[in-house]
C-alpha cells in the first residue's frame, strides 16, 4: 500500500491518485489516514499549481519578446511547476494539508499545524499575534493581553498603543468586494464633485481601477497601507512620508519596468484631498476641469495631460465607471 501510496508523488501518475481512493475504501484505519494525508496533499498540490499559474500569467507580458518564449518551452515549464507543486506541498510549504486532514478526520484536538512548529515572523516574543492585514474593528474588540507577569505601568502603554493601532485601521480600511470600496469612498468622492464638478461615480472608479477594488493598494516598508488611492508619485513637491515601489510605464508604445517613488497617506480622505489638490492646483490639469461634466472629455483630456501613459487608461476608467455605476443602482 505504501509503494502504490509513494506513486502518488508524481504529478502525471494517474494510477497514484487511484491508488488513494482504493486505499481510503478498502484499507484499514492506518491505511485510511495515510490515504487521507496523501489526498490533502494532493489538494495542496493544486493549490499551489493555481497559485504559481497566476504568477507565470503576471509576466507574460513581460515574456513577449524573449526568444525561449514557445510553446514547447511552456509546455516542459508548466510540468516542471506541476511537479514542483507537488514536492512542496508534501513540504509542508503552506500548511493546507494538516487543516484539511483535521476537518475531514475528526481529529480537533491536540493538532498544532507545521506552520505554527516554523517561525513565520506573525508572533512577538509573548506569544501573541500580530494583526498585519487589519479590517474594520474597534478598539473596544482588540484583546488586552492577561500575562500575569505583566506590570501595570506597562499595561497602560500597551493599551495607549492599542488605541493607536485601532485608529490606524479605522483610517485604512480593507475592502472585501467591489461594493465594500464603493461605500466607502462615496462620500469622499462627493467632496471631489462639490469642489470641481467631476461626477463622484467617476472618482470612484478611477480609484477603482487604480488600486483594483482597494486590493491592491500600495503597501510601505512595514506592510501597512499607503492609502494612496489614486497613485501620486511622490516629486519633489511631496514632503510627506513615500514608499518606492515598481511600475509598468508606457514609454515609445511600450511597457517598461521603473521603480518610482509613491507617496502615502495617513487615511484614504487625505488620498482624495490630495488628489483634488493635484488637480486644482497643478495648470497641467486646467483643460481636463474645464469639462468637468463631461465625463469621456475630461478623462480623455486627463490622460492627455500625462496623469497616466497607458494609452488606454481614460478607456479602462470608462470600463470601471459602468461597474461603479451598476453597483450604486443595485
Amino acid at each position: 500500500m505504501t509503494t502504490r501510496i509513494a506513486d502518488a508523488q508524481n504529478f502525471l501518475d494517474i494510477n497514484g491518485l487511484n491508488s488513494i481512493r482504493q486505499d481510503a475504501k478498502t484499507g484499514d484505519s492506518a491505511g485510511k489516514k495515510e490515504a487521507l494525508e496523501q489526498a490533502a496533499k494532493q489538494f495542496e498540490a493544486i493549490f499551489m499549481q493555481m497559485l504559481m499559474k497566476s504568477m507565470r500569467k503576471a509576466q507574460a507580458v513581460l515574456e513577449a519578446d524573449s526568444p525561449l518564449n514557445s510553446e514547447s518551452t511552456k509546455f516542459y515549464r508548466d510540468m516542471h511547476d506541476q511537479q514542483m507543486s507537488l514536492e512542496l506541498s508534501n513540504n509542508g510549504a503552506l500548511g493546507l494539508a494538516p487543516l484539511i486532514v483535521r476537518q475531514l478526520g475528526g481529529d480537533t484536538e491536540n493538532f498544532t499545524p507545521h506552520t505554527i512548529l516554523r517561525s513565520d515572523g506573525n508572533l512577538d516574543s509573548r506569544g501573541s499575534v500580530r494583526i498585519s492585514e487589519p479590517s474594520l474593528i474597534s478598539a473596544n474588540s482588540l484583546v488586552k493581553d492577561s500575562s500575569a507577569d505583566q506590570d501595570p505601568s506597562k499595561d497602560r502603554q500597551t493599551n495607549g498603543s492599542i488605541a493607536a493601532q485601532a485608529a490606524n485601521m479605522l483610517q485604512s480600511p480593507t475592502f472585501t468586494e467591489p461594493k465594500d470600496f464603493v461605500s466607502a469612498l462615496t462620500a469622499d468622492a462627493k467632496r471631489v464633485q462639490d469642489k470641481i464638478n467631476v461626477p463622484f461615480e467617476v472618482v470612484i472608479a478611477q480609484a477603482a481601477l487604480e488600486t483594483g477594488w482597494g486590493q491592491k493598494i500600495i503597501k510601505t516598508n512595514t506592510g501597512e497601507s499607503s492609502n494612496n488611492l489614486f497613485n501620486i508619485k511622490a516629486d519633489s513637491r511631496w514632503t510627506g512620508e513615500k514608499v518606492h515601489k515598481e511600475t509598468l510605464e508606457f514609454e515609445d508604445g511600450a511597457m517598461v519596468k521603473k521603480r518610482e517613488p509613491f507617496r502615502v497617506y495617513e487615511s484614504i480622505g487625505q488620498s482624495v484631498n490630495d488628489y483634488l489638490n493635484l488637480l486644482t492646483k497643478s495648470e497641467r490639469y486646467q483643460g481636463a476641469l474645464e469639462k468637468s461634466t463631461d465625463v469621456e472629455q475630461f478623462l480623455h483630456n486627463l490622460q492627455s495631460a500625462g496623469y497616466a501613459t497607458d494609452p488606454n487608461y481614460a478607456k479602462k476608467i470608462l470600463g470601471t465607471l459602468r461597474t461603479v455605476t451598476g453597483l450604486l443602482n443595485k
